[in-house]
């Protein structure tokens, strides 16, 4: 929008870079460019603002498949005015001398005129189009025949309108029926997802069953060794029993042949001593053979008192002292 001030009856517009200001006074065009900045008076200026940027329009429209599928296109088409002379004669953008604002509405005329002529051409492609291949393939095949349809469009060059770009951003069904399209994708997904589980289960069914096959065959293994230990400690235990019988006899055999040889030598030497005292008692008989009786009782006395024990002292009884001497009385008249 222009920028319009007031001095004493005079107004000053000044325009911005992106707009091209047309100043017609009297029928005779007095100022035409953008970005112009000039003098006039309100009561004899027709002045017009043709807006010369690039602009965006979007637009939502919907479109009917060839099997009766209704699907919602949206797109945005960048669009400029490239003759605004051309523009000015053919649409209304007079803008008011007090305020700088347009006294109509070009740019909804051109949005609509831009609106309807891409969706011309865009219900044409779909309608020969099934929803499957409009939804693979319809994204750009839309967007080629609205770009080409404008591009030949007559209206638009004779407004001087040049179209810049065509983009297409999305063809969507109504909601229960992408929910249908999208079923036969999940369920395949979901029965990639199922067996991808059914393997999963079965390859940890198998590595189970290999671990216990495995811990089995340690366990059979185990008791295998067990079995091998036992038998081995039996035989180990048999060994060492026959081993110490064998040491048992081999020192009852030795005992018995000492007890044997301790026994044969103290019978040799009871003999030797029974010997040597029946030679000692035969020679002394043989020297005491000539020696008296007398003598005799008399070596008896001394033997025996040598054999006797000690005697600290002797209690004689009456009785025991009458008999000695009775005894000794007998023997003296003999």
């Amino acid at each position: 929008m222009a920028d319009i001030t007031r001095r004493l009856g005079w107004r000053h517009l000044r325009g911005a870079p992106t707009a091209h200001i047309r100043h017609h006074h009297g029928g005779k065009l007095l100022h035409d460019g953008p970005g112009l900045s000039f003098w006039f008076r309100a009561l004899t200026a027709a002045l017009s603002e043709v807006p010369v940027d690039d602009r965006e329009l979007a637009m939502t429209f919907h479109a009917r498949t060839s099997d009766f599928q209704d699907v919602a296109v949206q797109a945005t088409v960048t669009y400029r005015i490239g003759d605004p002379a051309l523009a000015a004669a053919r649409l209304d953008f007079s803008i008011d001398p007090d305020t700088g604002v347009w006294r109509g509405a070009p740019l909804e005329q051109l949005g609509t005129l831009l609106t309807e002529t891409a969706q011309q051409h865009a219900l044409d492609v779909l309608a020969r189009t099934p929803l499957s291949a409009a939804l693979v393939d319809g994204v750009a095949a839309v967007r080629e025949r609205v770009a080409a349809g404008l591009g030949a469009e007559p209206r638009l060059p004779a407004t001087g309108i040049e179209v810049v770009a065509v983009r297409v951003m999305a063809l969507r069904p109504e909601p229960d029926v992408e929910r249908a399209l999208r079923t036969p994708a999940r369920e395949q997904i979901q029965q990639e997802a199922d067996r991808a589980t059914y393997e999963r289960r079965a390859v940890a069914v198998e590595r189970e069953r290999t671990i216990a096959e495995n811990e089995l065959a340690s366990q059979i293994e185990l008791a295998r060794r067990e079995e091998q230990l036992v038998e081995q400690r039996g035989t180990n235990a048999r060994r060492e029993a026959e081993e110490h019988a064998a040491a048992d006899a081999v020192r009852a055999e030795a005992e018995a042949t000492r007890s044997v040889r301790l026994a044969r030598a103290e019978a040799d030497g009871v003999r030797a001593v029974g010997d040597a005292k029946a030679q000692a008692q035969a020679a002394w008989l043989k020297v005491h053979e000539d020696v008296g009786v007398a003598t005799l009782h008399a070596l008896t006395g001394t033997r025996l008192a040598e054999n006797l024990p000690n005697i600290d002292s002797v209690t004689i009884s009456p009785d025991v002292l009458t008999g000695l001497l009775a005894k000794l009385g007998a023997r003296e008249p003999e």
